[in-house]
């Protein structure tokens, strides 16, 4: 069974978990992200779960304290891709924000690692800049594929379908 890791980006709330749980619809697929290990830290100092842009500024600046100190959420990620190389699961997705930890990864796991940029037209003209680095640097990066969710959410399944079944 061959198996396929992806790193998926994209702006906050472009569709990118959507798309994940759509593709497992099809394929068996663990689904990770780099930010995981950041926000067990980030309750213990008080972050209650929202998404607020100063909540997501905090979580990027402390993803990047945590990188800088002992590299967490780039060991996380490993340790999860060793993992996934030992299951039956067919696809990884790695959610990692950051330009240069997503060159970091790829060259880590190697040529089979592909790397995914969603957009979202509306949502992405709408919001502007979130004023952190992790959200607003995510253009920072030269994507394999590019997946343009513009669809209603009644048609995306089969376009997230047609799109995996190309790329795989």
């Amino acid at each position: 069974m061959k198996k396929h890791v992806f790193v998926i980006n994209g702006s906050g709330g472009v569709g990118k978990d959507t798309i994940c749980e759509l593709a497992a619809r099809h394929w068996r697929v663990q689904n990770i992200s780099s930010i995981t290990p950041i926000l067990d830290v980030a309750r213990s100092a008080g972050w209650n779960g929202d998404k607020t842009p100063k909540a997501r500024r905090f979580l990027s600046q402390l993803k990047q304290i945590c990188t800088e100190f002992n590299d967490l959420p780039f060991s996380y990620c490993l340790e999860q891709y060793h993992s996934f190389l030992q299951s039956d699961a067919q696809i990884l997705f790695v959610h990692i924000r950051e330009p240069e930890e997503i060159a970091r990864f790829c060259s880590t796991v190697g040529n089979d690692c592909k790397t995914i940029l969603v957009r979202r037209e509306a949502m992405e003209s709408v919001r502007g800049k979130l004023g952190n680095r992790s959200d607003d640097d995510v253009e920072g990066f030269a994507y394999d594929f590019v997946f343009c969710n513009d669809y209603s959410l009644d048609k995306l399944p089969d376009q997230v379908y047609r799109f995996f079944t190309e790329i795989l």
